[in-house]
């Protein structure tokens, strides 16, 4: 580590540390139980777009969700967790290969309440560090008033985008128009969840009672940063199962690598709880608090610094 480089990021790491503190106070005092869960498994969730990183005849883990609902249907109802995560192939200004989730599950409950859960996280962080309000990124000023504005994925494209959701998933444009076209306007100058996701786009939610296309899934963002995924927990170990064979033929179409089924998450999934939960990026969150740009500004190491 150059010696510029170690001048720069030593506020951000100060703080960062004051970050984990901050929101370990958040859950004890809500009386979350804090886990730990294995890094390496036998089988990751067979998503089409996330590749987990071999590790031996296992995997690394992408994230701790499957071990986590484990811990659910046995009986642990309030549950958060600060991890190490691996992605493929994951590199560029907001993305690590090796980078930190929190992750926490909450039994009894779904979405909606979850995304309260976490505007009452993020206000919780910003009061016990004295941050400045309104909260200011970048170019942005941001106001956390509350409630924070929920948009869902719909209106979204018909707002920002330059086709409808229909038409953008009709010729496979979905994650284009989303990524280029949607993303870059939302939660500018206030935070917003953007929620209420096609199906197809929820792997592992419930979908929406009497709505079968849409899932019960949300997003937060703030400053044009993506923060987290959340949503309301499927708990139907045979429709988990299709899906995950859904998604399995998928990965082969794109010449993926192929996973095996992970059997003893489908077999704990009929004992678990309605619940939600949600997966937020801690090294995002950091920059958002530092006023960082970059990712390689708020950790001490880069990969290509090993």
């Amino acid at each position: 580590m150059s010696a510029y480089r170690q001048t720069v990021i030593t506020p951000n790491l100060i703080q960062r540390a004051r970050i984990v503190d901050a929101i370990r106070q958040f859950f004890v005092e809500n009386r979350y139980l804090e886990v730990e869960t294995p890094l390496r498994i036998p089988a990751p969730a067979p998503e089409q777009h996330i590749d987990a990183e071999p590790s031996g005849a296992w995997f690394l883990h992408t994230s701790p969700e499957l071990c986590m609902k484990r811990l659910l249907a046995a009986g642990y109802p309030r549950i958060f967790q600060i991890a190490k995560c691996f992605r493929r192939k994951e590199r560029g200004r907001r993305h690590l290969p090796e980078m930190t989730l929190l992750e926490w599950y909450t039994a009894n409950t779904d979405y909606r309440a979850m995304m309260d859960q976490c505007q009452a996280l993020i206000l919780f962080l910003v009061d016990r560090l004295q941050l400045n309000q309104p909260l200011t990124y970048q170019d942005h000023t941001i106001d956390l008033g509350t409630p924070w504005p929920r948009l869902t994925v719909e209106e979204a494209f018909h707002r920002y985008g330059s086709l409808s959701m229909a038409a953008a998933l009709r010729h496979e444009r979905f994650d284009e128009i989303m990524g280029l076209e949607i993303e870059p306007c939302l939660g500018l100058n206030r935070p917003v969840f953007l929620c209420d996701y096609p199906a197809a786009c929820g792997a592992l939610a419930r979908l929406k009672p009497g709505r079968p296309a849409v899932a019960e899934r949300f997003e937060l963002y703030i400053g044009g940063l993506e923060l987290c995924n959340g949503f309301s927990e499927l708990t139907d170990p045979a429709e988990q199962r299709r899906r995950f064979e859904e998604e399995s033929k998928r990965r082969n179409r794109s010449g993926k690598t192929a996973y095996p089924m992970p059997e003893t998450f489908l077999s704990a999934l009929a004992d678990m709880p309605p619940a939600s939960g949600n997966a937020l990026g801690l090294d995002r969150l950091v920059m958002l608090l530092t006023n960082q740009p970059h990712i390689d500004g708020v950790v001490a190491f880069t990969p290509e610094e090993l």
